[in-house]
């Protein structure tokens, strides 16, 4: 008797881990969608079309650095042909400059035109309005904030050795 409560209390916790679980991983795809959805309505607010969310956020992310497509992929920012796809639309307009590797000539870097960083600075002063507001209305502190990437990271080393380690 004792031993099929103490088993109904462990799948009772299993099925309320697993569904808050569920809830999170839909939490952070909504999230996403939203941060892009934000980003647009930015930059149709300051009147600049001719670059899409992603395509900001992936200025953003390059900064001041010149990278390869493959040092995207391998920081774990971008899927393989999306951000090959991104960063020709983003030459075609001007927003970065690529050059051949000398070493390895199949290999591209890239690098922000002037027009790149001001979409990045763009993106820059959102996201400090946005942890300014975030912090003033006591939504999320400092305290808040850590706790939640320390939680993120985990996860994200917990599905890193799940890929490295299933096959």
């Amino acid at each position: 008797m004792i031993m099929s409560v103490h088993s109904q209390l462990g799948d009772t916790q299993t099925k309320g881990f697993m569904s808050s679980y569920l809830d999170s991983l839909a939490l952070v795809e909504r999230l996403h969608r939203l941060l892009l959805d934000v980003i647009k309505d930015e930059f149709e607010r300051v009147g600049i079309l001719e670059v899409n969310a992603v395509q900001a956020l992936l200025l953003f992310n390059i900064g001041e650095n010149e990278v390869t497509a493959g040092e995207l992929k391998s920081r774990g920012y971008y899927q393989g042909s999306n951000v090959s796809y991104n960063l020709k639309k983003l030459v075609e307009t001007g927003f970065m400059h690529h050059q051949r590797c000398e070493i390895d000539r199949r290999s591209v870097r890239v690098k922000l035109t002037e027009r790149g960083r001001e979409i990045r600075d763009i993106v820059e002063d959102l996201f400090s309005r946005h942890a300014e507001g975030l912090q003033q209305r006591g939504i999320l502190g400092m305290d808040g904030v850590e706790e939640i990437n320390t939680s993120l990271r985990r996860v994200e080393r917990y599905w890193t050795d799940q890929i490295r380690y299933i096959y």
